[in-house]
Parts: structure tokens; C-alpha cells; sequence
């Protein structure tokens, strides 16, 4: 285990001088290849102008978004509705989908107590 331990230590120590080494010209390419998104000059009036036009669009998509999850809610109404239809593959990635979505809510869990393992899963 200290073996282990002491090689992702070592790993750890060379991806940081890699990133120390390599990360500004890493940033400054990112930074070139996208600077059509880049609003210049850079002020606050300006970035409160954007914010508020991020929020409000997100606002104005959300009639679409509803429209699409009904749609989808129709959708496993129907299949639901005709379940003998249904292939074993189907099942499968619906269960694997749910199993996913459970490991995700553990591993919330799990972080929203500050990555202790008490509680409901010991």
C-alpha cells in the first residue's frame, strides 16, 4: 500500500512540473484559437450586459425544454404501456441508467459531507 501510495505521489509530483513546465503556453494557444469569444474591453458594464443576456436566454429556452421533456416523458409512457415489446438490451441500458444515476447521488452524498464514508452507506 505505502508502495502505492509513494508511485501516485511520484506521478502526482510529474503531471504538476508537466503542467508547471507547459500550462502558459497551453493557456495562451487556448486563449488565441478562441479569442473571437473574447469581449473586448473587458468591463463591468460589459460583463453584466452578457450575464443578464445568458440568464434571459436560458429564461426564453425553457418553453423548449419542457416541450422536449414531455415529449420524452410520452415516449417511456408508450414504451411502459407495451413493456412485453421490449428486448432484453433495452432493460439493460435502463438499468444501467438507473444504476448510474444512483451512483452519482452517492457520490453527491458522499461530497456534500466533505468526502466521509458515515451515515446511510457504511
Amino acid at each position: 500500500m505505502a508502495s502505492k501510495l509513494k508511485a501516485l505521489q511520484s506521478k502526482a509530483c510529474q503531471a504538476s512540473q508537466f503542467i508547471s513546465k507547459h500550462g502558459t503556453v497551453y493557456y495562451k494557444q487556448l486563449l488565441e484559437k478562441n479569442k473571437e469569444f473574447i469581449q473586448e474591453p473587458a468591463t463591468i458594464e460589459k460583463c453584466n450586459l452578457l450575464s443578464k443576456q445568458l440568464l434571459y436566454t436560458r429564461l426564453a429556452s425553457i418553453p423548449v425544454r419542457r416541450e422536449a421533456f414531455w415529449k420524452e416523458l410520452d415516449h417511456v409512457k408508450q414504451l411502459w404501456r407495451n413493456k412485453q415489446d421490449l428486448k432484453v438490451e433495452d432493460v439493460g441500458v435502463a438499468a444501467l441508467f438507473g444504476l448510474e444515476c444512483y451512483a452519482w447521488y452517492c457520490a453527491g452524498e458522499i461530497v456534500g459531507r466533505g468526502f466521509t464514508f458515515t451515515g446511510y452507506y457504511v
